[in-house]
């Protein structure tokens, strides 16, 4: 009877371990297969040459991304109006787009647009840039920069250039990996591992490999291991 007892407590024990280590592992993994971003908001010390003279302005800048196809959107977003008018400017008067300079692993830059003023902007007041988007693509794999670049405003036939004159430093730091690895830095997403399935509903899911052990998820990945040891027995 006592030697039943232990048996049954052995395997319980075992289950409770397998259940543990796959849901630290998952855990894991998922830091693992994350991209690494970091963004924050800089103030942009912008220039601006204008049909009517030279305008100064700061604006706090964000610019953000999220995994699009291949690449990824980024939205621009100014905190401030960096610009104004002498007259008004009717609705769907102004256009705006900039382009964000490219640095670290990768280089060039990525045009962002943004769309016209859903309102009228009165004279002589802030103009109110909308969030600009649009897409990048990674050439080269590892941690990328993106830094506000140069301003375009179009209103009423005229356009508006401004230049960031602060040299402010990027908004957003990516880890980033190109198609088909060109020009690998050395960020690497950790390799795909294939498991043996039990059946349907019990189908294991490998997230990838770390120092050479399997991580599983949920409770997939638990009943192939309990099972598996239960047949070694």
């Amino acid at each position: 009877m006592k030697h039943v007892m232990n048996s049954v407590l052995s395997r319980a024990a075992a289950r409770g371990g397998v259940l543990a280590l796959a849901t630290a592992t998952a855990a894991g993994a998922a830091l693992l297969v994350a991209p690494a971003a970091h963004a924050e908001t800089v103030d942009v010390a912008y220039s601006c040459q204008s049909p009517i003279g030279k305008k100064d302005a700061v604006s706090p800048i964000d610019i953000t991304s999220v995994p699009s196809g291949s690449g990824y959107k980024l939205t621009m977003s100014f905190k401030k109006g960096v610009s104004s008018s002498p007259i008004e400017l009717g609705k769907g008067a102004m256009n705006p787009s900039a382009t964000i300079k490219v640095g670290g692993a990768d280089s060039g830059s990525v045009s962002v647009v943004g769309t016209a003023n859903d309102a009228a902007i009165p004279a002589n007041t802030p103009i109110k840039i909308n969030d600009l988007t649009g897409t990048y693509t990674p050439k080269k794999s590892g941690k990328v920069t993106f830094t506000a670049g140069v301003l375009t405003i179009k209103a009423l036939g005229t356009v508006t250039t401004c230049n960031a004159t602060n040299s402010p430093k990027p908004s957003l730091s990516l880890d980033v990996k190109a198609a088909g690895g060109g020009g690998d830095s050395g960020a690497t997403a950790p390799p795909a591992a294939t498991l043996p399935q039990t059946g349907p509903a019990d189908s294991a899911v490998a997230l990838g490999t770390f120092g050479g052990t399997v991580l599983l998820a949920g409770v997939a990945g638990v009943l192939w291991l309990t099972r598996r040891a239960a047949r070694t027995r």
